[in-house]
């Protein structure tokens, strides 16, 4: 019965970023404020190319999996960090805890997995534009983004479940913004050994593959660019992959510092910096990426919006 005692733990305590209750509160305006920015815009990319037949491609249908990907992630972590900020006893609940570790791990993998589907995309597109439409069709890319989503799901699945079948004695503190995997893991006062494993397998088959075969595709993209002629056509290309590459060393930059090496990673401020960074920055960033940097969808907004104006007018008469 003292052994059931001390593996059940009914809740946990947060720390956070600051005990300082200014800095609470200016944290809280600030991500506030960054969080409606990335709802707003994810939402707003995923409703541009639903209204725009331009925009009914391969690439802007694996953009929308990732907009939703990517709000989804943030409102996984967000708002309970907006409570938290504000709140004087920072807990959350046993199962509430589960519930964001699982789905924090799930969209993440997803969105892995997504970019490499969306590298294979632009792969076929510049390396086999004729056949494009052949390879990429919707049967295709409709299992492509089921996949991503499935294999998500699973691994992490599989890493709650072993994560909180650890035995978690009185350790109820978690000195982390959310329940991070390694964060709770560290709670554990048995040896987490096969736990790490677990990280590392789950690191290669969802972190580090799919980063290889971004870096397989964009090996065949940039060698074709470069046997291209025209200096306009190569300009194309490299225009067409610039918003995903970038997105890329944005998203699998610090998840392979962060997770491959569970043994050296890095300090817990690093950690909660690195939370910040998926949970706020990133999904804040893409929609600004692939909107700036992309012609077909900048034409789709300036459409809309001159669409919007020219209703605002007639309704104004």
């Amino acid at each position: 019965m003292e052994r059931a005692n001390e593996t059940w733990v009914s809740g946990f305590v947060l720390l956070g970023l600051s005990s300082d209750r200014d800095t609470q509160v200016s944290l809280f305006v600030l991500f506030l404020a960054m969080y409606v920015v990335t709802v707003l815009g994810n939402v707003l990319i995923i409703l541009l190319i639903r209204l725009d037949s331009r925009l009914h491609t391969p690439m802007y249908f694996f953009l929308t999996h990732l907009s939703l990907v990517d709000v989804s992630y943030a409102t996984s972590i967000v708002p309970q960090l907006l409570a938290h900020l504000l709140a004087e006893h920072k807990v959350i609940p046993f199962l509430s805890c589960a519930a964001q570790l699982f789905f924090s791990l799930a969209l993440g993998g997803i969105e892995f997995v997504l970019l490499a589907v969306m590298a294979y995309d632009r792969y076929v597109a510049v390396c086999d534009p004729l056949r494009y439409s052949a390879i990429m069709h919707g049967g295709l890319c409709t299992r492509l983004a089921i996949s991503s989503w499935v294999s998500g799901s699973i691994n992490s699945l599989m890493q709650t479940a072993i994560t909180f079948q650890l035995p978690m004695c009185t350790h109820k503190s978690i000195d982390h913004i959310s329940c991070e995997l390694l964060a709770v893991v560290r709670l554990a006062c048995v040896d987490t050994s096969s736990n790490e494993v677990a990280i590392m397998v789950s690191s290669i088959v969802l972190l580090m593959t799919p980063f290889f075969l971004v870096l397989l595709s964009y090996i065949q993209i940039i060698s074709s660019i470069l046997k291209m002629q025209s200096a306009e056509g190569r300009r194309k290309a490299f225009h067409t992959c610039g918003s995903h590459l970038t997105v890329v060393v944005l998203c699998y930059g610090m998840a392979i510092f962060t997770y491959i090496q569970p043994h050296s990673s890095p300090s817990v401020l690093q950690e909660k910096l690195i939370s910040l960074f998926y949970a706020i920055l990133t999904p804040m960033l893409n929609p600004m990426i692939y909107s700036l940097r992309n012609k077909e969808v900048k034409g789709a907004w300036q459409k809309l919006l001159g669409q919007f104006s020219g209703l605002t007018a007639k309704l104004s008469f």
